[in-house]
């Protein structure tokens, strides 16, 4: 299948997709404040939502934590815009302000396009955070699904670029961290993403087979995951990706790095947004809580 029949495919799943959304909303509304912005980076301009926590003149920071999300979608669906409810809760409870990453998708944008795009984000922030009140020194990085794998790629290539920019923290959440394994050789369950649909995506987001061996693509083959930052690591018990994510936790450890380890018993796969409302907002909370506590340990 060629690039221009990938697109035409994957344009009726968009449309699909944008007159079925079912996702979960918060329990709580969250009082933030919301901009869109434009952000230069080597895909072109690249849409942020970044949330601002309203508190009362006394109750603000001199300067805010930041924390990058990236939603999932398997690099192919999805838009910022659906975390958007999500992204107000972090920004209330861990007190900090959200960048929201509207990155490119597959198959018009092909890896590594995304990692190095949402890495130019982070690095474009970390040189003007001063424009949004922002701490350049306190920053965490996460995301969702296929979000959480570009989570951990731009944490591996900060390292490789002797770090830029600092990341106190990682969420990787129900992340795809293995793109080389066939998809019908993960174990399987009946809520998981069926084997030919992430055969699909895979191809789609890649330029080549090969590719699904680079570390960037594929962070669990990383040879060395030493000197990274601290990680949350959240999965689903009936995820076909869980096994993969638990591998990931348990390297980083081996190499030295804190790592905050939650399965959510009996959960499928996009858990945080379709599903039972308490079990995804504990993992939200859990997210949030983990970050003000990691913004908390270190000094302004």
């Amino acid at each position: 299948m060629d690039q221009q029949q990938q697109i035409a495919i994957v344009q009726q799943m968009r449309q699909h997709n944008s007159g079925n959304d079912q996702s979960l909303q918060p329990s709580l509304t969250y009082d933030v404040t919301v901009k869109e912005y434009m952000i230069p980076t080597s895909a072109g301009e690249t849409r942020v939502l970044v949330y601002v926590p309203n508190r009362k003149k006394n109750e603000q920071p001199l300067t805010w934590p930041v924390f990058f999300n990236m939603h999932g979608g398997g690099f192919v669906l999805g838009q910022a815009d659906g975390d958007d409810p999500w992204c107000r809760l972090i920004a209330d409870r861990a007190s900090c302000l959200v960048v929201n990453i509207d990155y490119k998708l597959a198959p018009e944008h092909k890896f590594p396009t995304a990692v190095h795009e949402c890495y130019d984000v982070v690095k474009w922030m970390h040189a003007n955070a001063d424009q949004f009140s922002g701490n350049a020194a306190m920053f965490a990085i996460g995301g969702h699904s296929a979000g959480g794998n570009l989570a951990a790629s731009v944490c591996l290539l900060n390292r490789e670029r002797g770090n830029e920019f600092p990341v106190l923290l990682q969420i990787i959440d129900y992340a795809v961290l293995d793109l080389a394994t066939e998809p019908g050789d993960k174990p399987d369950f009946l809520e998981a993403i069926p084997a030919h649909v992430a055969r699909t995506f895979n191809a789609m987001y890649l330029s080549k087979p090969e590719d699904a061996s680079n570390p960037l693509a594929s962070p669990v083959l990383a040879e060395s995951l030493s000197n990274l930052p601290e990680a949350l690591i959240i999965t689903a018990e009936r995820d076909s990706l869980a096994q993969e994510a638990r591998t990931y936790a348990a390297k980083l450890e081996a190499d030295g790095v804190k790592v905050t380890y939650k399965e959510y018993t009996g959960a499928a796969h996009g858990f945080t947004h379709h599903g039972d409302i308490e079990t995804a907002e504990d993992a939200w909370y859990l997210m949030s809580d983990k970050l003000r506590d990691v913004f908390s340990r270190t000094e302004v």
